[in-house]
């Protein structure tokens, strides 16, 4: 570009920064940009339209069109030419804006003398605030650098929107960062939390948007990349021959840290007068924009990696790094766009619940959330954007909804549906050591879901007769490496000391499908959930089988032991699981090793086909557990990481249920002990159900225990087994709501 151009440019930006110094008023502040706009680009129109809405765009300020119209003129997000920039995100630059295709146009702005106009999005970070235009007379096609100028002042605008440059009576712009927020996205774990925000990455906030000394800046650009090259470097060594995902990212990392383009770029935004750091977001930004108009799932990738690399170039300018020194709240929420087990297992019980942008119900995160019985909202989309660090946020893991700087209306009823909670509580308590008997009888044993050493305090304050499901794969997903067998086994052993004798029940490794180990090589498979997974990459590959179940064997030391397989599908599968462990129960004899005083061996029953197996399995299976998460969603043909399709589908829909009864009644004939693992067990009316079909044997997270067992004892469970016959009868396609009914009828 030439160098009086650039001198201009450098100008008018200079001209932005003083008027954002200035104490001025947010009107004054959108007038003057303007005239600035205006006289430098040397069109005799500019005008600002920022969005009242998601879905109005406002005229709020102009140089040329009749001032009248400032906050009268209002058009709906596609409409005319520049609802088209604003819907779009991108630019139109026409000589003759009459002849576009969707111009509208608006008789009291007085625009209808002007032919050419150029019209670029006002955004920041992929979020849409607006659409600043210029307008002439003369009919002409802008030219690249005119095009470059006002998206830089595009740029500067959203920036000094972002630090409320243009909050004032009379502006469109609210505070940021300042209004009630609501954010609907899906549930992880239920739960309800009230609290502080604590970003797991803090915002970056960038101040100084414009340079009097571009030389300084390109010379600050440099060397911070410079050090971004060497630290993704030196990631990229720790990460070879570890987890190939983690190195594609790296390696995608490293080529744009490489990328001269992506220099090049910043370097010309640097010249025309931006600082290092405004040249960076200003990148950053357009990148968002193109990620939310790519469909193709690797460059929106790559996009993403572009994003983060983003990021990390900011925090190494500003010194903004995730150590801010400010200290985490007493009532922390945890924020974050996604994050690791082993990320979230650091933060520990300090945390009240997590909201994250990305994340899916059967994601890591989520298992992880499960085992600290904290609320989780996934999919709570660009709420990493919007909160700051302290701010007051409501989580709903119920309904999958954050309230975020709630008004006090909202907060207070929030306060009294949590001190409902804390009251029904207490109520459970007192019925904490009662045996779980139904009104006729009935006795039904709950038992607890774990998978972390932290879990078992709630097995005597929830009043847990045993660990129903303990999960042996989070010890594996938190780690870099494979944990050693030795590791393996003081932790099973601090275990079965923490149980006090109560029943354990270890399931064997659960991976595969959505919980990929991050040092074993993922399979690209088509339907992960269909796939490699569980026990099918044990029977492959055994060793880490044999490893596992050498850990458990010494971990009892002699003491009762139960171990379940996951996902068979068939009889075979178990036998050749069972045959691995006696041939390692043999080994461990001979060395000489304390055996179990007794081995319980089991299977979980996900797959309907397992059903039907022949009744010589159901005779050698000492007890099976339906994993109902599982067992569901193939049984309905839903995915479960499908909001559109999960909810879908009933639980207490009668054909799940009859088909449950025939695995009740196979189990009786066989005297196999049976009972139910999953959330449906954990929710009082379902669990009601189950145990009136007769599975009497029900384990959940250990918040549930409370309020299922509450149920249970005042309910005759031949009388609803009796509804549910009746329902059927009718054709019911589901039992809830003759169920609810009889609960009401009996008070």
């Amino acid at each position: 570009m030439p160098t009086n151009t650039e001198s201009e440019s450098r100008k008018l930006l200079g001209r932005l920064r003083d008027t954002m110094a200035e104490e001025a008023a947010g009107q004054a502040r959108l007038d003057k940009i303007t005239h600035l706009t205006a006289d430098s680009m040397g069109t005799e129109v500019c005008s600002i339209y920022l969005f009242r809405d998601a879905e109005t765009l406002e005229l709020c300020a102009t140089q040329g069109l009749k001032a009248e119209a400032v906050h009268q003129t209002r058009m709906r997000l596609g409409e005319g030419l520049v609802g088209r920039v604003a819907r779009t995100g991108t630019q139109i630059n026409s000589a003759d804006a009459p002849s576009e295709p969707g111009f509208r146009y608006m008789a009291e702005t007085g625009e209808e003398i002007y032919s050419s106009f150029l019209g670029v999005p006002i955004q920041r970070l992929g979020e849409k605030l607006g659409v600043l235009v210029v307008q002439s007379k003369q009919a002409r096609q802008y030219t690249e650098d005119e095009v470059y100028a006002l998206e830089v002042v595009a740029m500067v605008l959203a920036e000094m929107a972002e630090l409320g440059a243009f909050v004032g009576e009379g502006a469109a712009l609210k505070a940021r960062h300042t209004q009630p927020v609501l954010f609907r996205g899906g549930t992880g774990q239920e739960g309800a939390a009230m609290g502080q925000v604590w970003l797991h990455e803090p915002r970056v906030v960038v101040t100084n948007l414009v340079t009097d000394d571009p030389e300084t800046e390109r010379q600050r650009l440099n060397e911070a990349i410079e050090r971004l090259r060497v630290s993704v470097d030196q990631m990229l060594a720790g990460a070879n021959g570890g987890d190939s995902d983690q190195v594609q990212v790296l390696e995608a990392y490293r080529m744009f840290a490489n990328s001269k383009g992506w220099l090049r770029r910043m370097e010309e935004d640097i010249a025309r007068g931006l600082s290092a750091e405004a040249a960076v977001e200003k990148e950053q930004s357009q990148a968002r924009a193109r990620m939310g108009q790519v469909t193709d799932a690797y460059l929106r990738e790559r996009l993403h990696d572009l994003d983060d690399l983003s990021n990390r170039l900011l925090r190494n300018l500003t010194g903004q790094g995730s150590e801010t020194g400010s200290e985490m709240p007493p009532d922390p929420i945890l924020i974050a766009r996604n994050i690791g087990p082993g990320e979230l297992l650091d933060y520990g019980r300090k945390l009240k619940g997590v909201v994250l942008e990305e994340g899916s119900v059967g994601s890591h995160a989520a298992i992880v959330a499960r085992a600290l019985a904290i609320p989780l909202v996934i999919h709570a989309s660009r709420i990493t954007d919007e909160a700051l660090n302290g701010d007051q946020i409501l989580v709903d893991g119920d309904q999958g909804i954050v309230h975020l700087r709630p008004d006090d209306s909202v907060a207070a009823a929030f306060r009294d549906k949590m001190a409902m909670k804390a009251e029904a509580q207490e109520r459970y308590a007192s019925i904490r050591d009662t045996p779980c008997t139904s009104a006729d009888g009935v006795r039904v044993t709950l038992t607890m879901n774990a998978g972390l050493m932290a879990d078992l305090p709630s097995l005597e304050s929830s009043g847990a007769e045993g660990v129903g499901l303990f999960r042996t794969e989070l010890q594996f997903l938190i780690r870099n490496k494979m944990p050693k067998r030795t590791e393996l086994a003081q932790l099973y052993a601090r275990v079965l000391d923490a149980a006090q004798g109560k029943r354990v029940v270890f399931r064997t490794l659960d991976i595969g499908s959505d919980k990929v180990l991050p040092y074993m090589k993922p399979q690209d498979e088509p339907n992960p959930a269909l796939g490699w997974r569980a026990i099918r990459v044990a029977l492959d590959r055994p060793g880490v089988m044999r490893m596992q179940l050498q850990a458990l064997f010494r971990a009892a030391n002699g003491r009762p032991l139960s171990i379940m397989f996951p996902f068979i599908a068939q009889y075979q599968e178990f036998s050749q699981a069972r045959e691995e462990v006696d041939k390692v129960l043999a080994r461990e004899k001979r060395l000489g090793h304390a055996i179990p005083e007794t081995l319980e061996v089991g299977t979980m029953l996900e797959t309907p086909s397992l059903a039907f197996a022949s009744r010589k399995f159901f005779e050698e299976v000492e007890f099976i557990s339906i994993g109902g998460n599982d067992l569901k969603q193939f049984f309905f043909a839903a995915d479960r990481e499908n909001e559109r399709v999960r909810r879908r589908y009933d639980m207490l829909n009668l054909s799940f249920l009859t088909f449950l009864e025939g695995i009740v009644a196979r189990c009786a004939e066989s005297g196999t002990r049976l009972s139910f693992c999953g959330e449906d067990a954990g929710r009082p009316i379902e669990a009601l159900c189950l145990a009136a079909i007769g599975i009497h044997s029900l384990s959940m997270r250990p918040a549930s225990i409370g309020p299922v067992k509450s149920l249970l004892l005042r309910t005759r469970l031949d009388e609803v087994k009796a509804v549910i016959d009746e329902a059927r009868a009718r054709g019911d396609q589901s039992v809830r709501e003759a169920v609810m009914q009889y609960l009401r009828d009996t008070g």
